[in-house]
């Protein structure tokens, strides 16, 4: 809802609605199942410790990348 509002500034409201959900909602929601993947993968249960955090990062970071790249490359717009 904030970024909707920040980017209505720029843009239309439905615009700027369907730019923050093509883009940052769906990173969101990738890196979030990345990254709970990998803690179950590493933990066994949806839990960190201090020795799984880090590749739990690293997997939320890289996961949603080539959806942003390609989103960015395709339609030349961006969330910000």
């Amino acid at each position: 809802m904030l970024e909707t509002y920040i980017l209505s500034r720029q843009m239309t409201l439905g615009v700027a609605f369907k730019t923050a959900v093509g883009m940052s909602f769906v990173s969101m929601i990738a890196m979030e199942i990345a990254m709970n993947a990998t803690d179950y993968a590493l933990v066994g249960k949806a839990a960190m410790t201090w020795w799984s955090v880090a590749p739990s990062l690293l997997a939320g970071f890289v996961t949603p990348w080539p959806y942003n790249y390609w989103r960015l490359k395709k339609h030349g717009q961006a969330c910000h």
